[in-house]
């Protein structure tokens, strides 16, 4: 079998399926592979019981600037048209009510400043006083006694929004489609890179656990949370180190809600704040989360001490990442939030201390409403810079001009694919001297190229 080929992809999680299907469908590369650690795609972060299943815009997200919201709409924008256009309605995308609360009167206030503000980049978007938020979500104002709860409550939203996503059906779809579109292209599952070594010709040889060999002209490293290690090796990336977070989420029993319901984000925290999200692979089913806890993985595991990381502890435990830690846990109310996360993880008081977070949403919750979401959550890696001694909120990419490009894509990576794989096959298709017929991208995209 001929293992050479223009472009390889090294990781099929969302990110490398996204950027597999328009390296595909809209260049003259001849041959692409899509390489896959598992025995399927998207097994890891962009599997449905690891992240929100949701379709981060901007608009209920509250850590989010009007400006970042501006950026990831339209990468939002993106995915959504391009599940509507295909036809993928309640198969990859779903339509749900979403909304973001500000509870107390600085919250109420945080919150309608910040409504105006985000009305001018998100049409329709509406804002509901308390008693509107009681109408479209009635437990949130529902105090434990069963009368309404004490605080001022308002919200900023959509009743109605095509906001939710399984990116593992999305990533099968994306690579069904690539397919189809080159029959010269291939998806090699269970192929775990373990070297990549450049020939003398200036192309790549990658080498598998098993060892299986690929040769390519490009490689896009597109692995989540191995995208780091793997770039090391190549001796590119020494100046970061990697915070892998771990999230974990409880289901609440019954139907509490009716939407996506997101908090206010403590501006202090790199980390997202508790929210619900109903579950569009359990029939409805609510999940809040995530909890955050450093832990040495790139992936989680069923077990707490599973899956731990050798290559982690040769990133890390030098003395910029170090720093970096220390002076994060140095504010107080960090350090706070980092032990409550640990204590989240524990049985029997684990899930009593989320009770109290949790009824910051629902304060009807009890303890027999709450179950522990067992093996569901993923690592999700905060890039460190160790030479200015800080966390890198948001996507890192790491780009060498020597035919390599290592992509570290948390939160909202998922939502940007489309976005990131239009700017990673511009790289390539100049690297390659190839063509990327972008006017097509965008009309099918039925998006206008600003």
């Amino acid at each position: 079998m001929d293992n050479n080929f223009d472009v390889a992809i090294i990781g099929g999680g969302i990110s490398g399926s996204a950027a597999f299907y328009v390296l595909s469908q809209y260049t003259d590369i001849n041959k692409v592979v899509l390489l896959e650690k598992c025995d399927k795609l998207a097994s890891i972060s962009s599997h449905s019981t690891a992240n929100s299943q949701t379709i981060h815009d901007g608009s209920i997200e509250t850590n989010y600037t009007a400006q970042k919201a501006r950026k990831v709409k339209v990468a939002a924008d993106k995915v959504k048209n391009y599940a509507l256009n295909k036809g993928l309605q309640n198969k990859v995308i779903f339509k749900m009510q979403k909304i973001a609360i500000g509870v107390g009167d600085k919250e109420c206030e945080f919150m309608t400043k910040r409504h105006n503000e985000f009305s001018n980049i998100f049409e329709g978007i509406t804002f509901f006083n308390k008693e509107e938020v009681k109408r479209i979500e009635p437990k949130i104002i529902e105090s434990l006694d069963g009368g309404d709860r004490s605080e001022n409550v308002v919200a900023s939203g959509y009743e109605e929004s095509w906001c939710g996503m399984s990116f593992e059906a999305l990533s099968e779809n994306f690579a069904q489609e690539a397919m189809k579109a080159n029959p010269n292209n291939q998806v090699k599952t269970n192929f775990k890179v373990m070297s990549i070594k450049q020939n003398e010709d200036g192309s790549y040889k990658i080498i598998s656990k098993n060892k299986r060999i690929i040769n390519a002209k490009f490689i896009l490293v597109n692995a989540g949370s191995y995208s780091l290690p793997l770039a090391q090796k190549c001796g590119y990336g020494k100046d970061l180190g990697c915070l892998p977070v771990a999230g974990s989420f409880y289901f609440v029993n019954g139907e509490f809600l009716r939407g996506k319901v997101y908090g206010v984000q403590n501006p202090k925290l790199p980390f997202a704040a508790l929210h619900g999200d109903p579950d569009i692979s359990l029939n409805g089913a609510t999940r809040f989360g995530p909890t955050a806890i450093v832990m040495p993985k790139l992936e989680r595991s069923e077990h707490l001490f599973g899956n731990l990381s050798s290559e982690l502890l040769i990133i890390d435990f030098k003395l910029g990442t170090l720093k970096v830690g220390f002076d994060l846990l140095k504010d107080s109310e960090i350090r706070s939030y980092a032990f409550r996360n640990i204590l989240f993880e524990l049985p029997f008081i684990g899930k009593r201390l989320f009770l109290q977070d949790a009824r910051k949403i629902i304060p009807s919750l009890s303890l027999d409403d709450l179950t522990y979401a067992r093996g569901y959550g993923e690592v999700r890696p905060q890039v460190i810079d160790m030479t200015l001694r800080k966390l890198e909120l948001g996507e890192k990419k790491i780009t060498t001009n020597k035919g390599i490009t290592f992509n570290m894509t948390p939160s909202p990576g998922a939502t940007s694919c489309l976005q990131n794989a239009e700017i990673d096959t511009l790289e390539i298709v100049k690297y390659l001297n190839k063509n990327f017929d972008i006017d097509r991208f965008y009309n099918d995209l039925g998006m206008s190229r600003s």
